[in-house]
């Protein structure tokens, strides 16, 4: 198989991952960017308190080993519902099975959210805002899924830039990506790439402040 995936920054202060793949017999490719982000500045505290916005009415649960269970669930009611802006650290602490298979002391999440655009690049799918800065960080994807993860096993010895300590739940990702364990699941979207066939994928990360 061979991969490539493609950096860009742009003169609107846009970040632009472009992924590329093809191979010479069939296989599983599910690629992402695992990048940590943290809107009030790398090691300034946690994110509890910033604003997110997930375009996803479904997720895809987990059992106590962080494996799918193929069921696609609402996200009304739950802990999971980012559907309008909400502070991570809310309900990040709730008292929901699923928060705790991804954060078994304090709770967490690790989760793959379902895409309302179902893959258009042309519709918002993640938002983020930092009321104290204004930093806001808007995220397009040609992908289905996207992993918010709340950086949970950040223990506070782990140093970053100009030697600042990243402390417990101190940043988060947005991983876009086909939802994990697809080739498992009949009813997830494929991730099997054939010889003769591209796969391509990207995601734009634009970022603003008031």
């Amino acid at each position: 198989m061979k991969t490539e995936v493609t950096y860009s920054l742009t003169e609107k202060n846009e970040l632009r991952i472009e992924y590329k793949a093809s191979t010479d017999k069939p296989t599983v490719l599910n690629l992402t960017n695992h990048s940590y982000f943290n809107l009030a500045g790398a090691g300034n505290g946690n994110v509890l308190k910033q604003l997110v916005t997930l375009h996803a009415d479904h997720y895809t649960p987990v059992n106590a080993k962080l494996i799918p269970t193929g069921e696609l669930l609402a996200v009304s009611g739950t802990p999971m519902d980012f559907t309008q802006p909400t502070a991570i650290g809310q309900n990040i602490k709730a008292d929901h099975p699923q928060l705790k298979f991804a954060e078994p002391k304090h709770g967490g999440f690790d989760f793959n959210w379902v895409l309302d655009a179902e893959g258009d690049i042309g519709q918002l799918a993640a938002d983020v805002l930092d009321p104290a800065s204004g930093r806001r960080l808007q995220l397009y994807t040609t992908e289905p899924g996207l992993q918010f993860y709340t950086s949970n096993f950040l223990d506070g010895t782990v140093k970053g830039k100009a030697g600042k300590v990243y402390p417990h739940w101190g940043a988060f990702t947005l991983e876009t990506q086909h939802y994990p364990d697809s080739p498992n699941q009949s009813n997830f979207p494929s991730t099997r790439l054939d010889p003769g066939k591209t796969y391509t994928q990207s995601t734009l990360i634009k970022f603003s402040a008031k």
